[in-house]
């Protein structure tokens, strides 16, 4: 009789252990939130147990307390204990440092692999409860329970993540394409002028800018810029740039006026922490006139009458100082055929396994070499030589490349 007593309670504890695997699995099932989740866990464990209290850890950024409860108010605040982290399978508290390890008994710790997930501190086990003989009875259920409930909300917040990060490449994407749109869609190519660009990103949007705006039949005004940093910001100031160049060629065309004003917004919106190189030129090509202000850029190369010029006069860098004390605005002729490659330093940055930097002297080789290809063609070559220089090595850094070739029937 005593025997079949005995036999028929511990059906009942394995009854109830069952069910609550199988509450806790629909749950789960039903995506029940992780407060839920917690909810149940304490219940199954405080009323159906009888474990009288406990503190459950989470690593999440930081080690943080999720569910607690039959203790005393001096663990309104529960502190996670360093000591913790040396224990990897269930024991007992043998470090007397601090507050929990006077008060909790029992360890469970949940790992995966080797990372560390959460930590179980039990306590006041009641033994009553089910009359079970023992707490220590409980604790590989506790601990199997335990983990479901871990791996779940560690789920959850991994799905959380992956909702977040398909969030932000979707805004990325529209960014990007956005981007896409602020850049000229329609660049000259005729007898006189031919025009081509190229853009390649080191992120999905990034901050080196190019424009070419033309005024009447036979006036351009064009720029390359590189704004510092990388990303969305980059890319957001170089989106205002893009508008506020707009903007102000409404009303002028004076190179110098631009770039003061340029500067203003820059600093405006920037506060004096970021800046901006930009190569702004002005072409004629009914009177072959060429002006041109260098602030800070990496000089475009000029290759003229068999030979390179240096565009490098202007004016400091926009956005490090409200006033630009000297702008130096360069005016000359033309009386023969061109062509001029502007870029951004993601190009001359650019490094192969040796550490070595691809030189200027190399791109006006290349140059050089191709004196009469057309523009969209030199970009190609330039792009196809830095792929190949760099080897396995990634780009560092956003490149643009906006080349033109100026030739005339009458020359």
């Amino acid at each position: 009789m005593i025997q079949n007593t005995k036999i028929s309670k511990q059906k009942r504890v394995q009854d109830l252990k069952l069910n609550a695997l199988l509450e806790v699995t629909k749950a789960i099932n039903n995506n029940f939130s992780t407060g839920q989740l917690l909810d149940l866990f304490q219940d199954i464990l405080e009323n159906r147990l009888g474990v009288g209290k406990l503190v459950l850890f989470h690593f999440d950024t930081q080690w943080t307390c999720i569910l607690k409860y039959g203790i005393s108010e001096e663990f309104n605040h529960v502190v996670f204990e360093p000591e913790l982290l040396a224990i990897h399978e269930i024991e007992t508290i043998t470090f007397s440092k601090g507050t929990l390890s006077k008060s909790f008994e029992i360890v469970i710790p949940v790992f995966h692999k080797k990372t560390p997930l959460a930590f179980v501190l039990l306590g006041d086990v009641n033994q009553e409860k089910l009359e079970l003989s023992a707490a220590i009875k409980h604790l590989p259920y506790v601990q199997t329970l335990t983990n479901i409930i871990v791996v779940a909300i560690e789920n959850k917040k991994l799905y959380k993540e992956h909702i977040q990060r398909a969030q932000i490449s979707k805004e990325l994407e529209l960014a990007q394409s956005m981007q896409q749109m602020l850049f000229p869609r329609e660049l000259p190519n005729t007898d006189v002028l031919q025009v081509a660009a190229k853009y390649l990103p080191h992120q999905q949007v990034g901050g080196d800018y190019y424009d070419f705006i033309q005024l009447n039949n036979h006036e351009f005004i064009f720029c390359m810029a590189d704004v510092s940093g990388k990303g969305v910001a980059a890319a957001l100031l170089m989106s205002n740039m893009q508008a506020t160049l707009h903007s102000l060629i409404n009303y002028t065309h004076n190179l110098k006026d631009i770039i003061i004003e340029l500067n203003k917004r820059v600093i405006d919106n920037t506060k004096l922490e970021k800046f901006v190189s930009l190569f702004l030129a002005k072409l004629n090509t009914k009177s072959q006139q060429f002006s041109y202000i260098n602030a800070g850029h990496n000089p475009p190369i000029l290759f003229y009458e068999n030979k390179f010029r240096e565009l490098n006069k202007g004016c400091t860098i926009l956005g490090i100082s409200e006033a630009l004390s000297q702008i130096y605005v360069e005016t000359f002729n033309y009386t023969s055929e061109f062509t001029l490659v502007c870029y951004t330093d993601g190009l001359t940055d650019t490094a192969n396994n040796l550490n070595e930097s691809i030189s200027v002297e190399s791109l006006q080789e290349i140059i050089a070499k191709n004196p009469h290809s057309s523009p969209e063609f030199l970009n190609e070559t330039l792009l196809f030589y830095a792929e190949e220089f760099k080897g396995d090595n990634d780009f560092p850094d956003d490149i643009a490349l906006l080349t033109l070739r100026v030739s005339d029937l009458n020359f």
